[in-house]
């Protein structure tokens, strides 16, 4: 399944960013708005109490499936939020990184946020994201 989603680079913005900086999807797309993706395991329980890699990581595999189940990859994905509950740049990095490696080349505009608590119990991480499938 072929992804509608064309990442957009400008050679006017700085280089640092480790994504692209826009995203568009022709018209007639189908656009998939994703509930964020916490590291719950199986048994709603929180993968990972405080480890920021491994949440990150969790929640990827909960973004690909939940993206599976609306006939999406990640190469689909137009946007992603990353949330982290900390107000340390390292933690925000960690996480960051994780997500980053997960997406590959197909590195869409992301948005990087500490925020002061998330939802479940232990949660340190979620993800955000928007996906366009052409039907």
């Amino acid at each position: 399944m072929s992804s509608p989603v064309q990442l957009i680079r400008s050679n006017a913005l700085s280089d640092v960013a480790e994504y692209a900086y826009a995203a568009t999807a022709p018209a007639g797309t189908r656009f998939v708005f994703m509930a964020g993706a916490c590291p719950l395991a199986d048994d709603g329980s929180t993968v990972g109490p405080g480890d920021f890699r491994a949440q990150a990581a969790r929640c990827v595999e909960t973004l690909t499936t939940a993206l599976e189940a609306a006939g999406a990859s990640l190469t689909h994905v137009i946007q992603t939020r990353v949330l982290v509950a900390s107000t340390r740049q390292e933690n925000l990095v960690a996480a960051w990184e994780v997500v980053r490696d997960a997406f590959g080349e197909h590195d869409v505009p992301s948005t990087l946020m500490g925020v002061a608590a998330l939802g479940y119990d232990d949660q340190v991480v979620e993800i955000e994201a928007i996906a366009a499938v052409a039907d």
